[in-house]
Parts: structure tokens; sequence; C-alpha cells
């Protein structure tokens, strides 16, 4: 599984970093551990799944993370959270 995390800011990518994983797990546990790593990478904390979160997530696969999703305060728009390559 391949996921490729983006910050946004006035609609330009300001950084970008892809997360591979292709152990033995489960999806939800692959998702989780990416999401944890884009955090550690970009020096952000992890943000917090919001219901709209999860259905945008089920149903395409990519997500969205807005000030709303953070604890602290964030210098960006939001931080794109897609899956670019699933594990069959």
């Amino acid at each position: 599984m391949r996921i490729w995390g983006k910050i946004m800011k006035h609609n330009r990518m300001i950084s970008d970093y892809v997360v591979e994983n292709y152990e033995k797990e489960s999806r939800t546990t692959k998702v989780f551990a990416a999401l944890n790593e884009l955090c550690v990478h970009f020096d952000l904390g992890v943000p917090i799944w919001l219901d709209s979160n999860i259905t945008e997530f089920q149903r395409h696969a990519k997500t969205r993370f807005h000030q709303d999703n953070f604890i602290e305060a964030i210098d960006f728009d939001f931080l794109e959270f897609h899956v670019i390559e699933e594990d069959y």
C-alpha cells in the first residue's frame, strides 16, 4: 500500500511525502500507521478522524484534514491523505 500525504496552502502544494507499507497487516492498521508516519515526517500532531473524514475516505480512499481535525494551530489550509496504491 502506498499513501500520499500533501500539505496544501492557498491552492498550492507546500510539501508532500509518500508512505509505503507492504506488510501483512489489515488495511486499517496500514492507514493509521501511514498517518502517524506522515505526521512525524511533517512534524504535526496526529489529526482526529471526524465522521466526515471516515465517510469520505471509505468512498474515495482520500480525505482532507483541516484545522478542525487538529488540536494545535496549523499554518496551512489542509493535509490531504490519499491512497495511491492498494495491496491485493
